[in-house]
């Protein structure tokens, strides 16, 4: 099965685009549950507390406000949303850019989403990283815990990504770089990180960045869906338009392969082997003797 059919087949059998329907029209009919300006509000949190984490060396906020799977099930529920108030570890510098850049992207998809749906991503979000820490728990046997929201910012970032991919950014604050090439930087990274929990047996380490950004495949499965099928259509045409040209080749010159090196055919030569390279720009056909051993046409 193709790479793009595979993901059509597992975006429709789990209904994933049903589901954002359901997320559209329960956004659409509930604009209440809205909390307008809501990365304002994380930003905020985020370096007051990391002002008091400069006057408070014991570290007891911190682990109060984090993910910890063992203590929610111990009752502790209000750390399932806590957490992402907590800011990611750094310099002065650094948390105060990664506040703004995350600023920046909380505000820009709200504004194209509108606060209702915005704030159910984002808090979608926050919900499925707690559960893929439990699930850790569980799958693993021991409770990693979460201080700051990593997988629900990876979300928004790859969000921005997929709905702006020429917008620029400048990475390390010097490079301009397109936001699509930093995606799939960090989709590389992150499957990498599942690749390696599998490899170590420890499946709710692969599963954690699976579960936690759940919520970007199902808000963005009508996108994917489209450009899986405009995938497919352009290969469909590109093996339409191969057929044609070997039967009309074969229809005007008497054979269906000629290697585009020695001129040898098919017909000529019944027991010789024929390939098209795919490296060549358009169709040029090579015998056995020459499929690896040619200069390359370009376009």
């Amino acid at each position: 099965m193709e790479y793009n059919t595979l993901i059509t087949t597992i975006l429709e059998e789990f209904s994933l685009k049903k589901l954002n329907d359901a997320i559209n029209r329960f956004c659409a009919m509930h604009p209440n549950l809205a909390i307008p300006g809501l990365m304002r509000y994380i930003v905020i949190s985020n370096a007051l507390l990391y002002i008091v984490s400069m006057f408070d060396q014991s570290g007891l906020l911190w682990g109060f406000l984090a993910m910890d799977a063992a203590a929610v099930l111990r009752g502790q529920i209000w750390r399932l949303v806590t957490y992402v108030l907590i800011p990611v570890g750094g310099t002065p510098l650094s948390v105060l850019l990664s506040l703004i850049f995350y600023y920046w992207l909380g505000e820009s998809m709200e504004r194209l989403w509108g606060s209702a749906k915005f704030t159910f991503y984002y808090v979608s979000g926050t919900l499925l990283s707690a559960l893929a820490s439990i699930l850790a728990l569980f799958l693993d046997g021991y409770a990693f815990r979460l201080y700051g929201a990593v997988y629900v910012n990876a979300a928004l970032f790859f969000a921005f990504a997929l709905t702006y991919p020429e917008a620029m950014v400048r990475l390390f604050y010097i490079i301009p770089v397109k936001m699509k090439w930093l995606a799939i930087l960090e989709a590389v990274l992150y499957g990498v990180s599942v690749a390696q929990g599998i490899a170590a047996g420890q499946w709710g380490r692969a599963l954690t960045p699976v579960i936690a950004l759940l919520n970007l495949f199902i808000f963005f499965s009508p996108d994917f869906l489209r450009r899986a099928e405009q995938v497919r259509a352009h290969n469909r045409r590109e093996a339409v338009q191969f057929r044609r040209a070997v039967k009309e080749q074969k229809r005007e010159k008497g054979y269906n392969h000629k290697c585009t090196v020695c001129g040898r055919t098919d017909t000529d030569c019944p027991d010789l082997q024929f390939r098209y390279c795919s490296k060549c720009a358009g169709y040029h056909c090579y015998c056995e003797e020459h499929i690896f051993n040619h200069v390359h046409f370009t376009e």
